[in-house]
């Protein structure tokens, strides 16, 4: 858009707010001339009068009224592009790279934005997302990748980088009966009360977080959902429920209430994807999952 029509914009919505040239002019700095020459040029533009101004009030016509409605939001939105661009300008960033996370942001992986930013001048901010709902944010367009765990069959969604798998373990309560034992098998699964993701995620991607059934086809009784990690922890260590986690969860969240064993026979196992859009992968994104298979392979 031209310089002279975001001007012509930016005059009318302060006026609509001020309804007086005077202070609008003095909002925007210029003179109460050129204010008037601006709305005169957008109403030729428009081919409507948009602004009715008599001796005593300066009002907006119908049509000024439900124009003013209609270009106020994408009006707004340019102005966060402008901000966002000048934000990463400050930062001596080129782009920027939204992230949604369902759980931990851990270091190996913040390491790799670090990278990112020096190498290529992409800053990265990080949105935590509801635990059970890793896909909604991307799929909306408010995030532009996830890091969450897998499977993903979407045909909409690419991984584009997918990291280790992991050994799954069983959070229990330091009393629980089993919590001196060195693992479970997954049958044993079917006598705890395993929490689950609350949330919109794939049916598949829900029973992977949490089995239905052991392999024997033993239903695993679920009676209480998590919305995030630590609610997650809170629950277990109830003593009340279990959990299944991943080793990195373990490693970074030791508790003196809760004991993990890890589950023989548990032919799942926990991994993280990198995941966008497939109608949007960018130059950022691909630069990502390279650094990630280089910090993998070092």
């Amino acid at each position: 858009m031209h310089q002279a029509h975001l001007q012509q914009l930016e005059c009318l919505l302060t006026l609509a707010e001020e309804l007086h040239f005077g202070r609008t002019a003095d909002r925007l700095g210029y003179s109460q001339s050129r204010v008037s020459q601006l709305i005169a040029t957008l109403e030729s533009r428009v081919g409507a009068r948009l602004v009715e101004r008599t001796s005593r009030r300066v009002g907006l016509t119908r049509v000024g009224a439900q124009f003013v409605t209609e270009v106020r939001p994408a009006y707004r939105s340019l102005q966060r592009t402008f901000d966002r661009a000048r934000e990463r300008a400050m930062r001596g960033a080129l782009a920027e790279l939204r992230i949604g996370f369902t759980g931990m942001v851990y270091e190996e992986i913040t390491g790799t934005f670090r990278a990112l930013h020096q190498q290529h001048g992409v800053a990265v901010h990080t949105h935590d997302l509801p635990l059970g709902s890793p896909f909604t944010a991307l799929l909306d367009g408010e995030v532009d990748a996830v890091i969450a765990e897998l499977p993903v069959h979407e045909p909409e969604l690419t991984v584009g980088f997918r990291f280790p798998a992991q050994d799954q373990f069983v959070l229990v309560h330091a009393d629980h009966g089993s919590a001196d034992r060195d693992s479970l098998d997954v049958e044993e699964l079917a006598g705890l009360d395993l929490l689950h993701r609350i949330g919109d995620a794939p049916h598949y991607w829900k029973a992977a977080r949490t089995p239905p059934a052991t392999p024997a086809g033993v239903p695993i009784l679920s009676t209480a959902g998590i919305t995030s990690i630590q609610q997650g922890l809170a629950l277990a260590a109830s003593g009340e429920h279990a959990m299944l986690v991943c080793r990195p969860l373990v490693e970074h969240h030791a508790r003196a209430d809760l004991r993990a064993l890890p589950v023989r026979g548990l032919e799942a196992t926990s991994q993280l994807g990198l995941i966008w859009r497939s109608d949007h992968r960018t130059p950022a994104l691909t630069a990502l999952a390279e650094l990630l298979v280089d910090a993998e392979l070092n």
